[in-house]
């Protein structure tokens, strides 16, 4: 073998060329070169790149499986979630064998006022479209919506495993309103579901009101979720939105409260990451009354959770208060005391008008089919409400729809972690 050492520092060996550090040639130098003469060492560089091009495409093959199989494998865990979340709510949409089908005096929705009975589901469209333009006509024409409204963050924070920001936007023709947008970390569109009360800390968790944190659960639970509240109306005592304005109000006050969740509900749908299709609306007590009519008469919300609101009139129980001046008995300051009707405190306004024309909610329950709502029961809304839901149930089933109106119950009017986790699994099942 004939070896020359070049002056670059580079050594050629047998017509190879290597790299050297030193002009003594080590035993290693000469092993290989051993081995490139007698072709050895060409075949170890091909089984290398041999087995690199098989590993190569075994990592192909296996990146190529799993972009083949991830979609199935997660549409298999969203059934399974699906699946779970229905085996917890299933029973929800059952009433209790002593009131299945008991309608007590509550007249037929599936009735016209000229006494007609709505036969198949093209008459209920005529049918629903005479109660929408009854009662529209009853608590007041709503302003047109407001077009092209869009969320303006204000500020936001990452919080955990979502980010809050604060927003304002516009709810009513004179008035802008500012809440909390909670946005799950994580790339796609998103359900989403807006949450209402009296100011909208309390639904994201910036508050001491224990298991009214629908926001924030939700948020966790991967909902993009909208926390709006009447703070100043609260704090002011007036609790609702007057329009034009507080003595002079055009509409009801709680119908005024479903126009600014319908103003919600656009400027939440316009929000890049969510999807439009899928937002529900939830709260409790004053919440649920605003959830129930923002839900029944603006039919853009996929679906609703109400809490307690009292979901009928009853004047037997103080916190089912229809007759207040701030849902549907306004009249103009100085207001009624508040509390229950008695013959030294009667109800004033429209409230005693609907009463006596024989007007109930659950004309309004009729305006959600075929969208699924849950009641979440609690002392305002006791089992016996299943004899007005089974009313709305025979909409439903003329529509070819079951399982769409439920109820939980709770013996008290708070909200309790096993309520609401009804509520959550109720929205991750027609949501999700």
């Amino acid at each position: 073998m004939r070896t020359q050492v070049d002056t670059g520092g580079f050594v050629s060996l047998g017509g190879g060329i290597f790299a050297s550090t030193t002009r003594s040639f080590s035993q290693y130098e000469i092993f290989i070169s051993q081995l490139w003469e007698t072709d050895k060492l060409y075949m170890i560089i091909f089984t290398c790149i041999e087995t690199i091009k098989s590993m190569k495409q075994f990592w192909l093959t296996l990146l190529l499986a799993i972009i083949t199989v991830a979609p199935d494998l997660y549409s298999q865990e969203s059934l399974a979630d699906k699946d779970r979340a229905w085996r917890h709510i299933e029973p929800c949409f059952t009433p209790p064998a002593r009131f299945r089908d008991s309608v007590g005096d509550y007249r037929s929705a599936l009735r016209f006022y000229n006494g007609d009975t709505v036969a198949n589901p093209t008459e209920w469209e005529s049918r629903r479209n005479e109660i929408l333009a009854k009662w529209n006509a009853i608590l007041g024409e709503w302003p047109p919506l407001i077009e092209n409204n869009n969320l303006q963050i204000i500020s936001k924070v990452l919080r955990e495993d979502f980010i809050q920001y604060t927003v304002r936007f516009r709810w009513t023709p004179n008035e802008y309103t500012t809440g909390y947008l909670l946005v799950p970390v994580g790339e796609g569109k998103k359900p989403a579901v807006i949450t209402v009360f009296y100011e909208p800390e309390t639904a994201i968790g910036l508050s001491d009101k224990p298991n009214r944190d629908f926001a924030y659960q939700l948020a966790k639970r991967g909902f993009i979720t909208l926390s709006i509240g009447t703070k100043e109306a609260s704090e002011a005592k007036t609790y609702a939105l007057f329009y034009p304005e507080l003595n002079h109000a055009t509409i009801q006050p709680l119908s005024m409260l479903a126009y600014a969740a319908a103003n919600a509900w656009n400027a939440l749908s316009r929000f890049p990451d969510v999807d439009s299709t899928r937002i529900g609306i939830v709260g409790h007590s004053f919440g649920g009354k605003w959830a129930m009519f923002a839900s029944c008469l603006f039919d853009k919300f996929a679906c609703a959770a109400w809490s307690d609101p009292g979901i009928v009139f009853d004047e037997t129980r103080e916190s089912v208060n229809y007759w207040e001046p701030y849902y549907l008995g306004y009249h103009p300051q100085p207001w009624r005391p508040r509390g229950v009707i008695s013959k030294d405190n009667p109800a004033k306004g429209l409230y005693p008008e609907l009463r006596k024309k024989g007007f109930d909610l659950h004309e309004l329950h009729a305006l959600m089919a075929p969208r699924p709502f849950l009641v979440s029961g609690g002392s305002e809304d006791p089992v016996e409400r299943w004899i007005p839901l089974n009313r709305t149930i025979e909409v439903y089933r003329l529509l070819g729809y079951e399982n769409r109106v439920g109820m939980s119950n709770r013996p008290d009017h708070s909200p309790t972690t096993a309520s609401n986790e009804i509520i959550y699994s109720f929205f991750e099942y027609y949501l999700k």
